[in-house]
């Protein structure tokens, strides 16, 4: 068993690439050892910013030989009077034989012909030779390029290659590379420190790249950096600011990482913390650090009471150069934060109402008007949801109020500059000149969450301005004619619509959407003659859409796929879904528990043949009450009656409107679960399908009363087993 070492010299590279290319050079190294019929151990790939690492452990000196029987065509039209035909010949040459090399055997279908191709296992130093250029052109990232004369891709230009099976190297040349990359035992150290550096064994490699400056091993090296932070916070007594995608970056940024303090001139903390926190993070991918046990209060002005003079960095030089290199990003950090005070001053010396009038001259997207224009929708759709949430006046007075103002810190110095902050400057903007507080956090709040995970918000006028803001984005992009299509979603419709639902079921509001769509698309079609929309066509694809975003979040937050379909799959009518999104996810909860207990696969399987019969029969998919429509005149059995008191037990359940329904609706089930099996089990069951069809069509109107109070809670015929 060997060691296999590949390393992949290159220029500095993204770290986004440093990280990304790693699974995928896994995956296909996994894949052709695998093919090739070449046994391993453990496979580990590693990065830095100058280079793709791969050790293979335990590597088979060679693959073992093969031997396959091929089943070729028939024997009579393999051979004439014993004389190979062109396809006894032609499949003899697919298998590498001649055609005398061919076998007759019988077979339940007759006598074929046969061949035994035996496949010689190849050497591992020839296979690696055939795959290391493959493997190397087959890694996927942005914006790859070419260098000098030749034809070869990489993200950055690679200039040198290592690939060695325990002490020997395994020749490779890159076609293409310019100048040409051939495979050795040679790589090279920290760019800083310079030369290069022979690596002595495919096992020695950490070893050999660490005694010239070199932490090969991402894992160890993020470990590194966490403990560091994490320890110089501790010394501050502060909170680091080091979200998951800077920490990440950091790592893929640094081959010898060294933990940097800098601090800020305390006059900038009469900035927004998270103007100095974005410029740090942001920017200069720095890390910044809020005093612990502060109170950070989104509105503020100041980072006074919570941020610290201080910032962490993690640098890639040399110790010695330490106090330059700080030195250096003070200043760098200090000429940023300049630029944010003169943008801040700017902004503050125009009233916002002023800004919100410049809105008029940004286009907000072709055929959509302007800024301001998507503004007035926000308002009207922010009206239309008050009149249905009917939330307290001075609520539903700071949502409007909010949305007039929400989008007024476009068009401001700071936000230009860092489009990162909007909404965040638009609020602290606001209170500074004397808005309620209520209005400036809902303008903060409208644009939450950004994201999957993201925060929603808090107050009652910032959801109703958020929903407004997700609403106006579907219904105007949607009236557009652009559809979210495969990975293709360029104006963040589906997350748009993850917001709604997810914000409706954090409030618990019940908003009937289906009502509200209805309403606007009228609206919109007038708004925007154009566009020639029809507003019950738009109103379906935008319900198909919140169809898809219930379900996606749904599974999200573990929903079992078939629960999933049961409460807001195809079957179930938009209307139903939509009337309230709320609902769905209070089914979707209760059928997960009732899982969970066991109590779901009794009341299933009998709901789903009664529900299965009672497809045999007519009845109305509305009615949800045995008076009318069933007869216990016609009962010959006992059974018939027991599963009569079940109905008519269920029916003052099922047609109730409380919060608590859905429960008692599902015990009333369980509860009847004896006399349903009884009905078509026990010793007074009964034959449904009747010959007298006064009696067939009363016991299938029977089934389809229940059929129709169980499809109050789900579509038992989406639950599996």
């Amino acid at each position: 068993m060997s060691t296999f070492l590949l390393e992949i010299g290159t220029e500095e590279l993204p770290a986004d690439f440093a990280r990304l290319a790693l699974p995928q050079l896994e995956q296909m190294v996994r894949r052709d050892l695998s093919e090739a019929r070449l046994g391993h151990g453990a496979i580990r790939c590693t990065s830095t910013p100058r280079r793709i690492a791969l050790q293979v452990h335990d590597l088979q000196a060679a693959a073992p030989d093969l031997e396959e029987e091929r089943k070729g065509p028939p024997a009579a039209q393999a051979f004439k009077n014993g004389v190979p035909t062109p396809a006894a010949e032609g499949f003899a040459k697919r298998c590498g034989l001649a055609a005398d090399a061919l076998e007759i055997r019988d077979t339940p279908k007759g006598p074929f012909v046969f061949a035994t191709v035996l496949e010689r296992g190849r050497p591992a130093p020839e296979l690696l030779s055939a795959c290391i250029p493959q493997w190397i052109s087959s890694l996927q990232g942005r914006r790859f390029m070419r260098w000098g004369s030749g034809e070869s891709r990489f993200s950055r230009p690679v200039r040198w290659l290592v690939a060695m099976l325990d002490r020997e190297v395994v020749p490779v040349r890159l076609e293409g590379s310019d100048p040409e990359v051939q495979s050795g035992n040679s790589s090279r150290a920290h760019r800083l420190t310079g030369g290069s550096v022979a690596i002595s064994s495919a096992s020695a490699y950490d070893e050999a790249l660490a005694g010239a400056g070199v932490q090969v091993d991402r894992n160890q090296r993020a470990d590194w950096i966490r403990e560091a932070v994490a320890t110089a916070a501790e010394a501050l007594e502060a909170t680091a600011d080091l979200p998951s995608d800077l920490f990440e970056e950091l790592t893929d940024l640094v081959e010898a990482p060294l933990l940097i303090e800098g601090s800020v001139d305390e006059h900038y903390l009469a900035l927004p913390a998270e103007v100095l926190s974005t410029v740090m993070r942001a920017h200069q991918r720095y890390v910044p650090l809020y005093r612990r046990g502060a109170h950070h209060d989104p509105l503020a002005l100041d980072a006074r009471g919570s941020l610290l003079p201080r910032f962490l960095c993690i640098g890639n030089g040399l110790p010695e150069a330490l106090n330059t290199v700080r030195r250096g990003n003070e200043r760098v950090l200090k000429a940023r934060l300049a630029d944010a005070e003169f943008f801040v001053n700017a902004d503050r010396a125009v009233p916002s109402i002023d800004r919100r009038d410049q809105l008029a001259r940004v286009t907000f997207a072709a055929g959509l008007g302007s800024l301001l224009d998507r503004v007035e929708r926000l308002e009207w759709i922010s009206d239309v949801l008050l009149e249905q949430l009917a939330l307290p006046e001075a609520t539903a007075a700071h949502a409007r109020r909010a949305a007039h103002l929400c989008k007024h810190d476009l068009v401001s110095q700071m936000v230009g500059e860092f489009p990162e902050l909007q909404g965040v400057m638009g609020g602290k903007y606001l209170l500074a000149e004397g808005e309620p507080r209520e209005v400036a956090l809902a303008v903060l709040e409208h644009y939450l969450p950004r994201g999957a995970g993201d925060a929603l918000p808090v107050s009652d006028a910032g959801a109703v301005v958020a929903l407004a803001e997700r609403l106006e984005l579907l219904l105007s992009i949607y009236a557009k004619g652009e559809r979210p299509s495969g990975s293709s979603d360029p104006y963040a419709l589906r997350r748009a619509g993850n917001g709604v639902l997810q914000i409706l079921w954090a409030k618990g509001w019940r908003l009937n959407l289906l009502q509200f769509l209805e309403r606007a698309t009228a609206h919109w079609a007038q708004l925007l003659p154009d566009f020639k929309v029809e507003p019950e066509a738009l109103a379906a694809d935008l319900g198909e859409l919140l169809r898809q975003r219930v379900q996606s979040l749904l599974e999200e937050v573990g929903t079992d796929a078939d629960l999933v379909q049961a409460v807001a799959g195809d079957s179930v009518a938009l209307e139903r879904l939509l009337s309230d999104p709320a609902d769905a996810r209070e089914r979707a909860d209760l059928l997960m528990q009732l899982r969970g207990s066991g109590d779901l696969a009794a009341v299933q399987a009998v709901v789903t043949r009664a529900a299965r019969l009672a497809e045999k029969g007519d009845l109305s998919t509305t009615v949800l009450a045995a008076a009318g429509v069933v007869d216990a005149a016609l009962f010959e059995k006992g059974s018939e009656a027991g599963m009569l008191q079940v109905v008519d037990q269920l029916e003052p359940i099922a047609t109730a409107t409380g919060p608590d329904r859905y429960r008692q609706l599902a015990e009333g089930l369980i509860a009847g679960t004896a006399a349903l099996a009884a009905f078509f089990d026990g010793d007074q069951s009964v034959m449904v399908m009747a010959d007298d069809p006064a009696i067939r069509s009363n016991r299938l109107n029977l089934l389809g009363v229940l059929r129709n109070q169980a499809a109050v809670l789900a579509d038992f015929s989406r639950i599996s087993g």
